[in-house]
């Protein structure tokens, strides 16, 4: 069966997105997926103009973006009001950025979309607006599947790993390690990692949370008290889990090819590792939705925005990597 485009939002219009998405556009390859963006036509083509960027811009549907692709780059038409100036933030286009979010997901639900890849945002703004969510996980999440659990995992070709918690102050994401907590994210993770990556069964390792993992509670006893009965249920569940794992020593080429993932206990934690290890191509995946989405793992980068400085390698990734998993859902 034929893969429909991906469907790509714009972003914060004074970010790097328009710049990532010109950049994805031109280096297209005609194994590579097809797209279209949700954005404003005149802002992306006065972008171009402005970056000596040889990108046509066409108004296209869903319907049209795959034979519009090869030759100029399809975009569904959001209205955006007022001018954008890179580096910029301007709240009033706060609600053309969400309602990008909103129409790709509404696509891909519709099957004409197979996937969203979401350009970097300016969450102020969004709450300027009154946006309610945390972030665009969370409101994909409440669009496509407000009972489910969405899973923030962050993915390079040499590492993968999901934080227990994500944007919380590090005192906040302590008292939030739970057992339970643990035990839910680790049984909602191995059948995503299953079915978006092919890791069957999935092998999670579990960090701990103090030096040393705990040494055995001379150090801490989150490890004996929370993170290892947590493990011993997902064992008892059927889920290869291990742990809990020196955080130390947990993230070298050794250690990484034990497992497929890693289930960190805190945001820092988690990204750190993979950010050294890859820092250009990590790629943020919202596991546990029926939507695909994936985002570059960078943020909107204001202070080079326009000046053709942006680089895209993690944005390409975003794009392949949503395609790889909407064939993967797909077969």
């Amino acid at each position: 069966m034929t893969l429909p485009p991906l469907a790509i939002t714009m972003g914060d219009p004074a970010g790097i997105g328009g710049e990532l998405t010109l950049a994805a556009w031109r280096a297209r390859r005609s194994s590579g997926p097809a797209f279209f963006v949700l954005d404003c036509p005149r802002r992306l083509a006065a972008l171009a103009r402005r970056l000596n960027i040889d990108a046509p811009i066409r108004e296209a549907t869903p319907e049209t973006a795959a034979a519009i692709f090869p030759d100029a780059l399809p975009v569904l038409p959001i209205t955006l009001e007022g001018e954008s100036i890179p580096g910029r933030p301007n709240p009033a286009h706060a609600p053309a950025a969400i309602a990008a979010i909103e129409q790709a997901t509404r696509l891909c639900q519709a099957g004409t979309a197979s996937a969203v890849v979401t350009n970097p945002v300016y969450k102020r703004n969004f709450y300027e607006v009154g946006f309610a969510y945390p972030g665009q996980t969370e409101f994909l999440g409440a669009l496509s599947a407000p009972e489910a659990q969405p899973i923030m995992l962050l993915a390079s070709p040499q590492l993968r790993v999901v934080p227990l918690t994500t944007h919380v102050p590090l005192l906040e994401a302590v008292r939030r390690v739970s057992k339970d907590g643990i035990v839910a994210l680790g049984k909602a993770l191995a059948p995503a990692l299953a079915q978006d990556f092919g890791f069957s069964p999935a092998r999670i390792a579990i960090a701990g949370l103090n030096p040393h993992a705990g040494e055995e509670g001379k150090m801490g006893r989150e490890e004996e008290d929370i993170i290892r009965p947590a493990v011993a249920e997902l064992i008892a569940a059927g889920i290869k889990a291990i742990g809990p794992f020196s955080p130390d020593s947990m993230f070298h080429a050794d250690a990484r090819a034990s497992y497929d993932a890693a289930l960190c206990m805190y945001h820092d934690q988690a990204l750190i590792p993979l950010k050294t290890l890859d820092f250009q191509s990590g790629v943020n995946v919202t596991l546990g939705l029926p939507v695909v989405r994936t985002s570059p793992d960078h943020g909107t980068a204001f202070d080079i925005a326009g000046s053709g400085k942006a680089d895209a390698t993690s944005f390409l990734a975003a794009i392949d990597l949503a395609a790889a998993i909407a064939r993967r859902r797909q077969a």
